[in-house]
């Protein structure tokens, strides 16, 4: 029985299923999760599917969270999409269900979970959900189709970043055949507000860059305030630098309420995990996530930033 088997197996076991996803959700994490949801309760309508979580305001037009009780989890399958490690994942109630599933593309550093499906070669956690249905001949919704495009779409930068591959562009064609504006995805990931276009003139103005193609920008809560956005907004911003031929890796650091940053690691061809890695954080080898708790270490990080560059110019 192959792993998609195996959770198929599970699925149709449990009458009741709650599916997590990471916090801070981007498309991924909400398209595949809500994805799953689709699929779920159009080839199962009698089992009761629950997505919890925050929220995202910026992110309302893929759909809303559900409330989930305790009792909820009480005998229930317990499926976690789009989550490297325990930490990140949004709430820490998933661990009060009778079975868990991990559903993943990042680099599967924190194997949680009884079964583990990682796929680090798929785009997105989207796209293993939509490949999940397919490969098991499931009947796709119209909604479901919308949802995993628009995760794929995000995660693949409209189908720009090197994780793009042929398998991925071939699912997308499958779910482009069913019936959702897919036009208006695309208007809705390629516009922002005045606010954020202002957000972008600033980082353009303001992005230290060094010899070697290393850059970075700091993005203080006195400037967020500064340009009334809030930490998910400042993620519109995170593939500015990479628009300038003369960067190759960078970091934004984004200064949290309680003084830490949340660093904001991307890279054309060198690989930055490891980096991330060292900073409490982790990730695609080309797209990072770490945490620093002082200046020190935002310079720390930068600084390894341009020693990577410098000691490997061509990878």
């Amino acid at each position: 029985m192959t792993l998609f088997e195996q959770i198929l197996a599970k699925i149709k076991q449990y009458n009741t299923i709650i599916i997590h996803r990471h916090m801070k959700p981007d498309p991924d994490a909400l398209g595949s999760q809500l994805g799953l949801k689709e699929i779920i309760k159009h080839n199962f309508p009698d089992k009761k599917v629950i997505t919890p979580g925050y929220d995202e305001p910026t992110l309302a037009w893929l759909g809303q969270m559900e409330t989930v009780s305790d009792s909820d989890y009480l005998d229930a399958l317990v499926i976690v999409t789009d989550t490297a490690n325990r930490p990140r994942i949004d709430s820490s109630s998933y661990e009060q269900g009778d079975f868990l599933i991990k559903i993943d593309h990042h680099p599967n550093d924190d194997a949680y979970g009884d079964l583990i499906y990682v796929d680090t070669d798929a785009s997105s956690s989207s796209e293993i959900i939509a490949d999940f249905a397919m490969t098991l001949q499931l009947q796709l919704s119209d909604e479901a189709a919308r949802l995993l495009y628009a995760g794929i779409v995000g995660d693949t930068g409209r189908f720009l970043y090197p994780s793009t591959s042929s398998k991925t562009f071939s699912i997308a064609s499958q779910l482009r055949n069913y019936h959702f504006d897919f036009a208006a995805i695309a208007r809705q990931m390629d516009s922002f507000s005045l606010k954020i276009a202002k957000l972008q003139a600033y980082a353009l103005s303001n992005l230290e860059i060094d010899e070697n193609g290393a850059a970075r920008l700091v993005l203080t809560q006195e400037l967020m305030k500064k340009f009334d956005i809030t930490d998910p907004e400042t993620s519109a911003i995170v593939a500015t630098p990479g628009k300038i031929n003369s960067v190759e890796a960078w970091a934004i650091f984004v200064e949290q309420p309680d003084g830490h940053y949340r660093v904001r690691l991307r890279s054309k061809s060198h690989i930055i995990n490891g980096i991330a890695k060292r900073h409490a954080g982790g990730g695609h080898p080309l797209a990072s996530g770490a945490n620093s708790y002082s200046l020190e270490e935002n310079e720390i990080i930068y600084q390894e930033i341009k020693a990577l560059l410098k000691n490997s110019p061509e990878p």
